[in-house]
């Protein structure tokens, strides 16, 4: 089982290539945990939300992974948790990064918020391109820093969806040519 995480900041097109990735690749896409927990809820997420958020998402990885698929694609997986933490509350339960550091994960595409507009969605809070770019950076280090394989995919919807191709053919041992039938 190879497992891809797309990861990033908001509105940069994380949940659509999930899509399109399985799309193209089969496999299992797993979303994002914290979504279901504000419809839920109906409410904005506190500090005391975070574990339990993280325990949720935890548990949606692991039922796939028990599925065994060849490719097992996340919308988002811990590192998000952890950062939106700091960013909204100052703090993180240290365990986050430990259960994070504790999983394998074959590839991490971190989308940039450069080239694709930021779109409202009811759930969304980071309007201002500074601050994405911020989260951005801080998902860069973390992946640098723990020597996470990770492909930054930035431009246009178009050659998100082409680099992204990409990458997962490099991955799954096919062909680098997006598009082509026989890849």
């Amino acid at each position: 089982m190879k497992v891809v995480v797309l990861c990033g900041p908001e509105s940069s097109g994380k949940s659509w290539l999930s899509g399109l990735i399985q799309a193209r690749f089969g496999g299992v896409v797993v979303g994002e945990y914290v979504r279901y927990f504000i419809d839920q809820q109906g409410r904005d997420t506190c500090y005391a939300d975070i574990p339990v958020i993280a325990r949720g998402q935890l548990a949606w990885e692991d039922d796939a992974r028990a599925e065994a698929p060849p490719l097992l694609i996340l919308d988002t997986h811990l590192l998000s948790n952890m950062l939106w933490s700091q960013a909204l509350f100052a703090a993180c339960p240290p365990w986050l990064e430990q259960a994070l550091l504790a999983r394998h994960y074959d590839l991490h595409l971190l989308l940039s918020p450069q080239g694709v507009p930021w779109i409202a969605d009811g759930q969304r809070s980071q309007p201002a391109l500074q601050d994405r770019q911020q989260f951005f950076d801080d998902s860069l280090q973390w992946l640098q820093r723990h020597q996470q394989a990770y492909h930054v995919i930035e431009g246009t919807w178009e050659q998100r969806q082409q680099v992204a191709a990409e990458q997962v053919s490099i991955l799954m041992g096919r062909c680098a040519r997006p598009y082509l039938p026989q890849c």
